[in-house]
């Protein structure tokens, strides 16, 4: 790392964690996510009662949201990251209106390519993983 928090592939090592992220996933900024940004405001992501009824336990995040999220996690660590391929897994929902954390640590480096691998995660506040998943990841080289 460099002293202006430029993250460059030979200053990272295998077991680095990235900085968490506590995203904002209110009832506020979904709505405006599913209706200006995705177009999908459908009812189990806008409205708790209506995703009860979905058998939901309340709105729920939706994953294409939660993929930007471990997105948005990766280039606030490192704003010159170009993310090659990100994968996830969604063991459980995400709820709206909950402070979920999102999480990654670098699993493999490639000296090469420059490039790693990130395990990523996005816990709930009981520290159960909701979703998980793996990016493949591009650093600035020095």
């Amino acid at each position: 790392m460099t002293g202006n928090g430029g993250v460059y592939f030979q200053g990272v090592e295998l077991g680095d964690d990235l900085p968490d992220l506590c995203p904002d996933v209110s009832m506020a900024v979904i709505r405006r996510f599913t209706h200006e940004a995705a177009y999908m405001p459908a009812p189990r992501f806008i409205d708790h009662e209506e995703a009860r009824k979905e058998g939901l336990p309340a709105a729920i995040v939706p994953g294409i949201m939660s993929q930007g999220l471990l997105a948005t996690l990766i280039h606030r660590w490192c704003p010159e990251a170009q993310i090659l391929r990100i994968d996830t897994i969604f063991r459980a929902p995400v709820v709206v209106d909950s402070e979920p954390v999102c999480r990654g640590v670098v699993t493999d480096t490639d000296a090469e390519t420059s490039r790693i691998e990130i395990d990523l995660t996005i816990e709930n506040e009981a520290g159960e993983t909701r979703v998980l998943g793996t990016a493949l990841v591009e650093l600035p080289a020095k």
